[in-house]
């Protein structure tokens, strides 16, 4: 009998070109030529598990998905540094006027001036000329009672004088608070009229007095005035002090 048992285990065995079949419970194939009415032998016990194969090929990229929605804001950054300055751009075109300012209060302006002239041949040495013949004298800054400019406005004045020659030689002197500021000379020709004149630029103080006068004795009167020849004498305000 134990002779018999090790043929038929024998007989059970797979063959070298026999290919198997792991799994539980899994029945052996019946050997070539066996018998119908062989028995099988007892099932084995599973394999181990082989080592794991190696990873497979990417497959192929898929469809394009839909747009998914914003995410959340972010914080806000750091400033970040000062950039380099541009190149200038080039000129812009010219803006729309601007609407029209409300009027401004006026500037008050200041003035004081006067042009006179002699009416009598007639003049005193070393005291102010009376030119009684008025031109201009508006503000009433000039007195023809005495021959004298009075200031009322500080500031800077322009004086000038021209006076006729006849009969005698002239030496007349422009005064300001009684000291001469200019001196005009001129020699008389023997039967011709000559034109004398000077101008000056000078700095009052309110309250100065400006006039012209003969300066000297009386033989330098030739100071002359008729129908068709005049001396006058005038002056006025170029700006007044704002101090």
């Amino acid at each position: 009998m134990l002779l018999l048992g090790a043929v038929l285990l024998l007989l059970a065995l797979p063959s070298h070109g026999q290919e198997t079949i792991e799994g539980p419970e899994v029945l052996l194939p019946m050997p070539k030529g066996a018998c119908a009415g062989w028995m099988a032998g007892i099932p084995g016990h599973p394999g181990h598990n082989g080592t794991p194969g190696r990873d497979g090929r990417d497959g192929t990229p898929g469809e394009k998905g839909e747009k998914g929605d914003p995410g959340f804001a972010g914080p806000k950054g750091d400033t970040g540094e000062t950039g380099v300055t541009g190149v200038e751009g080039s000129r812009g075109f010219p803006g729309i006027p601007g609407r029209k300012g409300e009027p401004g209060e006026s500037a008050y302006v200041y003035r004081s001036a006067f042009s006179v002239g002699l009416e009598t041949r007639v003049t005193i040495p070393n005291i102010p000329i009376r030119f009684t013949k008025i031109f201009y004298n508006q503000q009433n800054h000039y007195d023809d009672t005495t021959g004298k400019f009075y200031c009322n406005i500080p500031g800077l004045y322009y004086f000038s004088y021209h006076i006729t020659v006849y009969l005698k030689d002239v030496k007349v002197s422009l005064y300001k608070k009684d000291k001469a500021m200019l001196f005009t000379y001129d020699q008389f020709q023997d039967k011709n009229v000559d034109q004398a004149s000077g101008s000056v630029l000078l700095y009052l103080e309110k309250g100065d007095q400006v006039w012209l006068q003969v300066y000297g004795d009386g033989e330098n009167n030739g100071v002359y005035a008729d129908n068709v020849h005049d001396s006058t004498f005038t002056g006025f305000l170029l700006y007044h002090d704002i101090e």
